[in-house]
């Protein structure tokens, strides 16, 4: 979103002038955020809780299973591989099936996959099951991530979808908030298996409010001519009479949904996002998954690590929205460049602050809001870089291809922690990840967005971003 529309013109073209009417693209990038948008942003955001949740608690979780089954703590490296690996055939083939059938239905059948195999994690009773169960639960998982950043992107005015889709994908660091205070209270009092029924209970309860109160994407359905079911969305967004009847959605392809990433000037653009979701996923997940670790090897205690990963997903909170912002108003180059890179000077001191607690959560939190902050916002740039119709799979396979980074990360650090490489080496390799996603960020600005803004510049279609 290079150049938004200023809000009290957007507003007026729909509130002003009564008689207007608009196709559903215009008439939704000029709506008001009303009720059932937020509905939407806080279903789905519930959602990337239980992602955030996941993450978190099984990292925390992990030193506990290793006590009680008497293995290496590095063996949990080929453990956080295989939930990641599974989030990342998750996300490419739901991501598919979501520009197919509907980002609902994927939403819905990807969550009661990852409920029900987080709810079985208690039964395991050996390294090798807990890895197939985690692959499981990772496909999931996963799977729901395309979907219900499409949603929110596809409700969103335009000037406001970076910040909306960073609104709701907070949910994540705040899941992983609660995972990490969540897996400190319960394993204590009720042993490693609790965290896991607690993760699998609450997707079950989410899943019949989304199914009752969050529709199919307007956009998709546009795509489908849907013309009753459009109806219906807008009327519970009070805007059926602002409505010309059209549907400007583009007829569906022939092309597979992948080739279509690549098509209209959009081949440049894809190869620099999957570079910059693969190097700061590394990055984020690596942080996630070690740093309790590091923390309890340095002789802190375990409310310390908790701790320092409240601090962590906290900052990564508070630097969406503000970096969000930033991006909402100047374009996406300059913000979540410059996030990135501040980020990787506060990555490769954190291995400095093993003596410091205080010194850790500053650290901590401050590489959250720059780094994972920007890491955050880069996601819905994706959001907004492709078009309603490939939409799911581009957010799908740009998360899958983040993953491949994700599953680097925490496999790297026990590696490395096994061949005996200290923990300052280990986290300027990470800090370095950071400023490589803000030079392929710089590129992307260079090499793609300039060119489609100047396109859609020249074109009476609607823009991507």
């Amino acid at each position: 979103m290079l150049h938004p529309i200023p809000a009290w013109k957007s507003r007026s073209k729909v509130t002003m002038n009564s008689s207007l009417k608009l196709a559903i693209e215009p008439l939704i990038d000029t709506s008001r955020v009303g009720r059932f948008q937020a509905t939407v942003i806080l279903l789905c955001a519930l959602v990337a809780m239980v992602d955030g949740f996941d993450t978190q608690a099984i990292a925390f979780v992990a030193p506990e299973i290793a006590t009680a089954w008497g293995i290496d703590p590095s063996a949990f490296g080929m453990t956080f591989g295989a939930g990641l690996l599974g989030g990342l055939v998750g996300a490419m083939v739901f991501g598919m099936a979501g520009d197919r059938v509907g980002r609902k239905p994927a939403l819905l059948v990807a969550v009661s996959l990852f409920a029900v195999s987080t709810l079985l994690t208690p039964l395991v009773e050996n390294i090798s099951q807990l890895n197939a169960v985690r692959f499981i639960t990772g496909l999931g998982l996963g799977g729901a991530v395309p979907s219900f950043i499409a949603l929110t992107s596809e409700y969103a005015p335009k000037r406001l979808r970076v910040t909306m889709v960073g609104v709701m994908f907070c949910g994540f660091p705040l899941g992983a908030v609660l995972g990490g205070a969540t897996a400190a209270k319960l394993i204590p009092a009720f042993g490693w298996q609790s965290v896991f029924i607690a993760g699998g209970l609450f997707p079950l309860i989410i899943l019949p409010l989304f199914m009752t109160l969050v529709p199919e994407s307007v956009r998709f359905l546009a795509i489908k001519r849907d013309k009753a079911a459009i109806l219906r969305v807008l009327t519970r967004m009070n805007l059926a009479e602002s409505w010309d009847g059209s549907m400007d959605a583009p007829k569906e392809e022939d092309r597979t949904p992948v080739a279509r990433l690549f098509t209209n000037g959009k081949a440049a653009g894809t190869v620099l996002i999957w570079a910059t979701l693969f190097l700061s996923l590394l990055m984020t997940y690596f942080l996630i998954n070690w740093i309790p670790m590091v923390a309890r090897q340095s002789g802190m205690s375990i409310q310390t690590s908790v701790i320092a990963v409240i601090m962590l997903n906290l900052g990564a909170i508070a630097g969406c929205l503000s970096v969000g912002r930033l991006v909402d108003r100047f374009g996406p180059v300059a913000p979540i460049s410059t996030a990135f890179a501040l980020g990787s000077v506060a990555i490769a001191a954190t291995s400095y602050a093993s003596s410091s607690s205080a010194l850790l959560f500053a650290l901590t939190f401050f590489t959250g809001f720059m780094s994972i902050g920007a890491q955050m916002c880069t996601v819905a740039l994706c959001a907004s870089f492709y078009d309603t119709a490939e939409r799911a799979t581009g957010v799908g396979w740009s998360i899958g291809i983040g993953r491949v980074g994700a599953i680097v990360g925490p496999v790297l650090g026990g590696v490395l922690l096994a061949a005996g490489a200290g923990v300052p080496l280990l986290f300027l390799i990470v800090g370095l990840t950071s400023l490589g996603a803000a030079l392929s960020v710089l590129a992307l600005g260079r090499f793609a967005l300039s060119r489609n803004l100047a396109k859609v510049k020249s074109s009476t279609g609607s823009s991507a971003y």
